[in-house]
């Protein structure tokens, strides 16, 4: 493509922006990266997944973005690095763990564990502090993390089913081992509660267990689906402590594009089901993310197909599986990256703000990062 030519379709692509966004801001990383996590409200964690010697940032997100009023008047539109560290691994997997300055990390080569001090006012320095040993049996991608605010740190940690274990960080003591003797690799790990988690697998099966108990664990098969060797990609949704059953809904994408949503009362039923409008092709299991939206009822958003970031209303959906259009689809990585080499741009991962509904980071494989704040234009929208 001409340089002019790239030029106008940008321009043209910033002025539709300018009524289908309340805020877009852009970074560029000088090397990608597959994660993002929240450390606070205004801060995110990432870092990059070379086979060579990378960074793990903790960037502050424009201090525009959340000048709700008066925004002519902030001055600060631009990320900000607060702290750094390098690593000589890979970050394919990474958690915060609520409540302390600590993030744990998997390379993707083995199931074990990086544990990292974000460092605070007095350093601007991100140092491995620790390491956790992971369990037998590697998946593809290595282990995923879960964790959620306890008393003393505590992280849930597995590459396969058999080997999913929650480990005390401060000793390294294991306090739970999921019984099951089914080594299916694992796509996601997610507390629904303080107790209750769900192991989402590649194959489409998810467990759910309480780590109050040695009980085993609820098995949900996978979804019918055509597709040979499909790849699944699941997320949990919870209402206020899950207390009810109804308000934790399961959602499980396929690499067909074909979407299922379930809930605890019985995760092996379907509430709803729809074919999404996503360009299919050959995925790997860390390619694709879907993700409920946490302060907005039933959307969700899908990404790495392609380099876009879509947005789904899933409240019009039925049993029966129909096609489904996105509510918004967010282009900017792939509008605005001019890539010499004609690869086309993927979005490696995105996440959404836990509070602010409509707003959500994303990430490509050019190193661009955006954050972004939608606006909804339907008339039936969330």
């Amino acid at each position: 493509m001409e340089e002019t030519e790239f030029d106008d379709i940008l321009d043209d692509w910033f002025i539709e922006s300018l009524k289908t966004y309340k805020d877009l801001h852009v970074y560029q990383l000088e090397h990608p990266t597959q994660v993002i996590e929240w450390t606070s409200g205004k801060t995110v964690c990432v870092a990059g997944f070379t086979s060579s010697k990378n960074e793990i940032l903790e960037l502050r997100l424009p201090l525009k973005l959340f000048a709700d009023e008066n925004k002519g008047l902030c001055a600060e539109r631009d990320f900000k690095v607060v702290h750094g560290g390098f690593t000589d691994a890979p970050v394919r997997c990474l958690r915060h763990i609520p409540g302390t300055r600590c993030v744990v990390t998997n390379d993707g080569l083995s199931s074990d564990l990086q544990v990292w001090d974000l460092g605070g006012d007095d350093s601007d320095v991100i140092r491995r502090t620790g390491s956790v040993d992971g369990s037998r049996g590697v998946s593809e991608g290595g282990s995923r993390i879960a964790a959620r605010l306890s008393s003393q740190p505590q992280v849930l940690h597995g590459a396969e089913s058999a080997g999913v274990r929650l480990t005390q960080l401060t000793s390294g003591q294991t306090v739970y081992t999921l019984e099951t003797d089914s080594a299916d690799p694992l796509s996601s790990l997610h507390f629904v509660s303080d107790a209750v988690f769900l192991a989402g697998c590649s194959n489409g099966k998810v467990y759910i267990a309480d780590t109050r108990t040695s009980a085993a664990p609820q098995l949900s098969p996978p979804p019918p689906s055509s597709g040979e060797s499909v790849l699944w990609w699941t997320d949990a949704s919870a209402g206020p402590s899950c207390l009810d059953p109804s308000s934790c809904r399961i959602v499980r994408l396929s690499s067909c594009g074909q979407t299922v949503i379930s809930d605890l009362r019985n995760p092996g039923g379907a509430v709803s089901r729809a074919q999404l409008d996503v360009q299919t092709r050959r995925c790997n299991a860390d390619d694709v993310r879907v993700s409920w939206a946490p302060a907005l009822d039933d959307c969700i958003a899908v990404s790495g197909f392609s380099g876009a970031v879509q947005i789904y209303s899933s409240s019009v959906w039925t049993t029966e599986l129909q096609e489904a259009q996105p509510l918004f689809e967010h282009r900017g990585h792939a509008v605005s990256s001019q890539s010499d080499d004609g690869v086309p741009v993927f979005v490696t991962s995105h996440v959404w703000h836990p509070e602010r509904p409509r707003t959500l980071l994303s990430a490509a494989s050019d190193g661009s990062v955006h954050v972004w704040d939608w606006v909804d234009q339907s008339a039936a929208g969330c």
